[in-house]
């Protein structure tokens, strides 16, 4: 897709003067250190700020950098991550942070190539590292931003990802690409409601959430934290998909007739 660079001009001023009066200040606007970039990310998907906010500094103070993560427990990393919910997280920061250490001698990677080998990084975890560690003027797509160039480049009508990211990578104003990313960020978490993008799957019925597997599975994490339970009481309570899918992630272990989170 074409834009003129006019319009790219307005746009840019546009959300920049509206950040200079509504900027947030997170704490993982204070540091370039990937690691705690990657653990800012990573909480925050499907994740309100307001409750990743406490959890990310409880985070960093039981496990401060890539050493102390990559050789933590998952049972001490699980304890430490009640009440974010997506418990799969957890495990594939710890995975990440053991890669760092084990493959790149505690220093992460300076490439998005190489990025999104460790585990549970896709494309845009990335470059948020890239941006918003190495200030590298490349667009890192979210689903906020993804919504604004959709609103305003598109009339709400949602595209492919690979024109979106066409025109995110066209908009990025040269040696700000981290003050434009968190304002971006900004704007499209204050103005939610401005982005109606059509589409059919939003009418579709949902399950409740306390019937979900995703519910069982974090009800049964949250009792194993208080210590190993005989298995046959639990298969009373949780079904045999839900004991297998939690044993197979890697989130629990079978150990003499009892479940517990592993060591």
């Amino acid at each position: 897709m074409k834009i003129g660079r006019i319009r790219i001009t307005k746009f840019q001023a546009r959300i920049f003067s509206w950040w200079e009066l509504n900027k947030r200040d997170l704490p993982w606007r204070h540091t370039h250190d990937p690691y705690k970039i990657l653990v800012s990310e990573v909480m925050l998907q499907q994740t309100q700020v307001s409750r990743v906010l406490p959890k990310y500094e409880e985070f960093l103070y039981f496990f401060p950098d890539v050493y102390t993560l990559a050789k933590a427990s998952l049972a001490k990393l699980l304890k430490v991550w009640r009440g974010m919910g997506y418990n799969r997280r957890a495990l594939y920061l710890k995975k990440a942070a053991q890669t760092v250490v084990d493959t790149y001698n505690g220093e992460f990677p300076e490439n998005e190539k190489e990025l999104v080998t460790l585990p549970g990084l896709g494309i845009y975890t990335a470059r948020a590292i890239l941006v918003f560690a190495y200030s590298r003027d490349i667009a890192a797509v979210d689903t906020n931003i993804r919504r604004i160039i959709t609103h305003f480049f598109f009339n709400d009508v949602p595209q492919k990802e690979k024109i979106i990211q066409e025109v995110a990578d066209k908009l990025v104003p040269m040696d700000e690409s981290w003050e434009w990313h968190q304002a971006l960020m900004d704007f499209g978490a204050a103005h939610n409601s401005l982005f109606s993008i059509h589409n059919s799957k939003i009418n579709k019925k949902k399950i409740p959430f306390q019937k979900t597997n995703r519910y069982y599975r974090g009800r049964l994490i949250d009792i194993l934290r208080e210590g190993p339970v005989d298995e046959h009481i639990l298969v009373k309570v949780f079904s045999a998909s839900i004991i297998n899918g939690l044993l197979k992630d890697g989130l629990v272990e079978r150990k003499k007739g009892m479940l517990r989170l592993p060591d």
